[in-house]
């Protein structure tokens, strides 16, 4: 069989462009939860994690060498600062885990199913294995220390039904049908998602001197409220118990661990996964009351990303991504 050398293709060089960008920020962020981690349960999981982002960067590096394409900077040891004295307890540090395997584990199933070329699909299969093993161990370990919300419980179905009425989508007047089990799960994540965020704002508050960096991330606090308040509400008024955070995992400390430049990313990040996450949602919604609020929020996330994007261009911290060359320049036209 002839052996072809296949090139990267765009999905194929942007995916691993975007990982590698990710994956030096988790290598940042892990090596400062580990410095401080107290918790010999929590360690190996993220040894674990920091172990396969450092294994994806170095297998990244060597496609890209062998491909003749520049590294991105993306973060170094210069984003962190390890001296600072904790800014989270140790059990947000699992829920760190947790919750960038399961936004990897959506990320990572989208990017897979774009690429071909076999190193980079192999290469991209195991990724998504590898955060699917590290959401099940974290969950695991999540549960066994009581720090794990289950999502709401309905009764099992007793028989097939079919939709019988145009009300199941659009109700009448004061009158709508119970949420579905879909609908349910959708908005439990959403909640928890944002109940992880809102933590991860209250810290970094504390630590941010910058005005305007500390006004994104207060105004992304309060995007996250909304939604927690939001999805509560309606949960409460199905006569389903709303979430409730377990505990508070933010410290006292004043001093910033992490550099503004890899806060604003993070933020970034987590702005793209969430968009993401909430098209994923209203295009399962079944009530229009759910559908309409969805749509309104990706527009009020993407407004507010726009801040963050903007930060980042202003103070030259956004890496531009591989693109196409302008033809027409090139033809001089």
């Amino acid at each position: 069989m002839v052996k072809h050398n296949v090139r990267l293709s765009s999905p194929e060089i942007g995916g691993l462009w975007g990982v590698y960008i990710q994956e030096t920020m988790s290598v940042c962020l892990l090596n400062y939860f580990l410095h401080h981690l107290k918790d010999n349960e929590i360690k190996p999981i993220l040894q674990k994690s920091l172990h396969i982002s450092q294994t994806h960067i170095t297998q990244i590096k060597d496609i890209f060498s062998k491909e003749n394409i520049p590294l991105p900077d993306g973060f170094t040891e210069e984003d962190i600062k390890l001296s600072a004295r904790p800014l989270f307890y140790d059990l947000f540090a699992l829920s760190f885990v947790y919750s960038m395997s399961r936004m990897g584990m959506a990320n990572l199933g989208f990017v897979t199913s774009t690429v071909a070329r076999s190193d980079v699909l192999a290469f991209f299969t195991n990724a998504l294995n590898q955060a699917t093993e590290l959401y099940a161990e974290s969950t695991t370990l999540m549960l066994s220390k009581g720090i794990y919300d289950r999502p709401p419980m309905i009764t099992y179905p007793e028989k097939v039904k079919y939709v019988k009425k145009q009300s199941y989508i659009v109700a009448a007047v004061g009158k709508k049908r119970p949420l579905n089990a879909i609908e349910l799960t959708e908005m439990f994540f959403n909640i928890e998602r944002n109940y992880f965020s809102v933590l991860l704002c209250i810290g970094l508050l504390q630590v941010v001197k910058d005005k305007e960096i500390k006004n994104y991330i207060r105004n992304g606090m309060e995007i996250s409220e909304k939604q927690i308040n939001f999805f509560n509400d309606l949960l409460k008024k199905e006569d389903l118990l709303g979430t409730v955070p377990v505990s508070m995992e933010v410290t006292n400390s004043t001093v910033s661990p992490f550099s503004d430049k890899l806060i604003v990313a993070l933020f970034h990040f987590l702005n793209s996964i969430d968009v993401t996450l909430i098209g994923h949602a209203l295009s399962l919604s079944m009530r229009l009351d759910l559908a309409t609020y969805y749509s309104n929020l990706i527009g009020e996330i993407l407004i507010y990303a726009e801040k963050g994007f903007n930060i980042m261009v202003e103070r030259q911290w956004l890496e531009q991504p591989p693109q196409a060359p302008n033809r027409k320049e090139l033809k001089g036209t």
